[in-house]
């Protein structure tokens, strides 16, 4: 059972937070603050990371940097206070993946919790390859033959979650979920825009095309 570290300095918000988890199929491990997160991490194989801000003697924010510093891929969902758009737009800028707004929903803890499992799952083996084109998660570089491209984030992912699975097709709904998380707000539409700038882009390549599935979604069909 993948372990979750649950760091937040309320007792009472962690015990609840783990009573859900544990119901869940999973294991866990707690800390009052960002130190013991640290020590706890140190000591424990550790899937995943739950982390308040506000949390005393290391908060959340020093405790993002060391824990994104030790494990790029560890996935990492940070608790935040209601309406403080500043503190999640901060978050992700330290390396956060997900957050989720106090008070919340239990079984939007769990769903958000296997999503990012799910999602880092994938990304583990770091680096996909298709013909003379390589995509590597860990740098978040891209390699056409000889020549480097740079990729905004989204075009990167979205093109890695396609070529992970070639053949396979993806919802513009799943697309959104998986790669702008499931509390995007945005219009579905971002998904072509995106997909239309990846084609541009990989326009010359002999190695693969993206496919327009009508009615369902894309995918990516490797070029024989």
């Amino acid at each position: 059972m993948p372990t979750i570290l649950v760091a937040d300095d309320d007792a009472n918000i962690r015990e609840l937070v783990c009573l859900f988890l544990r119901n869940d199929g999973f294991d866990t491990a707690e800390a009052a603050d960002g130190q013991e997160a640290l020590a706890v991490y140190a000591r424990t194989h550790v899937d995943l990371v739950i982390l308040d801000i506000m949390m005393p003697v290391m908060d959340g924010w020093a405790l993002c940097k060391e824990l994104r510093r030790a494990d790029p891929e560890l996935p990492l969902l940070m608790l935040t206070a209601k309406g403080e758009t500043w503190e999640k737009v901060k978050g992700f800028e330290l390396g956060t993946d997900d957050y989720l707004t106090k008070p919340f929903d239990p079984l939007e803890l769990t769903v958000r919790v296997r999503a990012l499992l799910k999602r880092s799952g994938i990304g583990k083996s770091h680096t996909i390859r298709i013909g003379e084109v390589t995509l590597d998660r860990q740098t978040y570089k891209v390699m056409n033959g000889t020549e480097a491209l740079s990729l905004p984030l989204k075009e990167f992912e979205l093109l890695y979650k396609l070529a992970g699975t070639p053949g396979q097709v993806y919802t513009r709904e799943q697309l959104i979920d998986q790669i702008w998380g499931i509390d995007y707000s945005g219009d579905d539409r971002t998904i072509d825009v995106h997909i239309k700038r990846l084609r541009e882009r990989f326009a010359a390549s002999p190695d693969f095309r993206i496919e327009t599935v009508r009615g369902l979604g894309y995918r990516i069909e490797v070029t024989e």
